[in-house]
């Protein structure tokens, strides 16, 4: 049976997993955890050389090069699951699998010391794998349960939701750093670390408790009965959606420009907190008030990016943000002050919202009608935003290592910026358009 699209009540469930799973990207990448990480991850001297599976590696490359390696796992792993997904009606399932093994990630950060740096990356790893691989299913089901009509404005909803829901938590975690008498501990357990510590759980819990919300409104797939042949039929599937993807040219040439474009964005997300924090030497208070802003500003900002498709169209909307991202990384380099930053933070949290929302909602509208393979592909949509971000971050690691210029891997996004802006010219703006 056909389910019945624009329902308020399963809209709201789709956006709550928004809610659930972006205290990760808040708390665990841009805000907690990377200032406890430079504070942890140093060796005994208190230097940036640590060991690392027994090589001696700077903390800051360390980072991206683990983000890069997470990421590039889900390019690896995520096409397949979802063909399998797709022919077993298990998409619930494995979104299942991926958010309780990227919440149970964040709460063992509570063991992260000194003394276990190797297996607290390793966890920061599998969090960022968790929250990537519930993702692709999770988009998989926005073009099921709303009308064409209606996919950017609840895109954009979603990820408003995300923004709240993530400021929320962030600033209740930042209320018992700062504060921790108000929760009966003392502030030796502040400088000791143990409420960041405690934060990092509470993003577990967080992202568990609301994403059964969605885990139980959101429809069922028809589970087919378990067989040894489902790896098979499932890469069936997969190679059968490609084979469909190739024929649309429009799509292809949209995953192209978001190849690009979406390198540039997902870097300057995940190595903002670093370069505010190694070449501006921003404080940690200044740092925490600038991503506040920024989560705030996106709110609307997702909003934004809507009304500029339902007025210009898809792609000309997607031209308007990607001009505006492109001042960041050049305002960037210029930039000498934290007066400066702030400035620069605002704009980027204009359009990152609204950017992402606009991506999800236009690839939504390129699938074709009454598909039965939404898993499929937006795994190739996943693919594409993880290759990218694995290529963006590496880059940017490999530029700073070999430069020892973090100034030199920003120049990097503005290019992929240009790019991008300029393969997107290539396709029609419409607001609703399919091959």
């Amino acid at each position: 049976m056909e389910f019945l699209k624009n329902q308020k009540k399963v809209i709201n469930a789709w956006c709550m997993y928004d809610w659930a799973n972006s205290v990760h990207n808040l708390v665990i990448i841009s805000v907690i955890f990377p200032i406890y990480y430079h504070a942890t991850a140093v060796n005994p001297e208190g230097g940036d050389l640590i060991k690392f599976m027994g090589f001696e590696i700077n903390n800051d490359v360390l980072y991206t090069y683990i983000l890069s390696f997470s990421t590039f796992m889900l390019v690896l792993i995520n096409p397949i699951l979802t063909g399998i997904a797709d022919y077993s009606g298990r998409r619930k399932m494995f979104m299942k699998f991926f958010c309780y093994l990227g919440a149970a990630s964040c709460a063992y950060f509570y063991f992260f010391t000194s003394d276990n740096i190797t297996s607290s990356v390793i966890a920061f790893g599998l969090s960022v794998i968790g929250w990537g691989g519930s993702v692709v299913f999770y988009n998989s089901f926005l073009p099921e349960i709303v009308s064409e009509d209606k996919v950017d404005n609840t895109s954009a909803r979603g990820f408003a939701f995300g923004y709240l829901g993530s400021v929320l938590l962030l600033v209740f975690n930042l209320i018992m750093i700062m504060k921790p008498e108000l929760f009966g501990l003392s502030e030796s357990d502040s400088q000791s670390g143990l409420t960041s510590r405690i934060s990092f759980v509470t993003v577990g819990v967080w992202w568990v408790l609301f994403a059964q919300i969605p885990f139980y409104f959101l429809p069922n797939d028809e589970n087919k009965k378990f067989e040894i042949s489902w790896f098979s039929k499932g890469f069936n599937e997969l190679k059968k959606v490609f084979r469909e993807m190739r024929q649309r040219s429009l799509l292809k040439k949209f995953l192209l420009a978001f190849f690009i474009y979406d390198m540039g964005v997902m870097t300057v997300i995940y190595v903002a907190t670093l370069f505010a924090d190694k070449e501006l030497h921003i404080p940690t208070n200044g740092l925490i008030i600038t991503i506040l802003l920024i989560q705030l500003v996106a709110i609307p900002g997702s909003y934004l990016a809507s009304w500029f498709s339902k007025k210009y169209g898809n792609t000309n909307a997607l031209r308007i943000e990607i001009g505006i991202w492109a001042s960041v990384p050049l305002a960037a380099y210029f930039t000498t002050t934290a007066e400066q930053f702030y400035v620069i933070a605002c704009v980027v949290g204009l359009v990152m919202g609204g950017i992402q929302s606009l991506s999800r909602s236009t690839y939504a509208k390129l699938i074709p009608d009454n598909t039965e393979d939404t898993a499929s592909y937006f795994g190739f949509y996943d693919i594409t935003e993880k290759l990218g971000t694995t290529i963006g971050t590496f880059l940017f690691g490999f530029i700073i290592q070999s430069t020892g210029d973090m100034r030199n891997s920003v120049l990097l996004i503005l290019v992929l910026f240009i790019i991008g802006f300029l393969l997107l010219t290539r396709i029609p703006s419409k607001q609703i358009y399919k091959d």
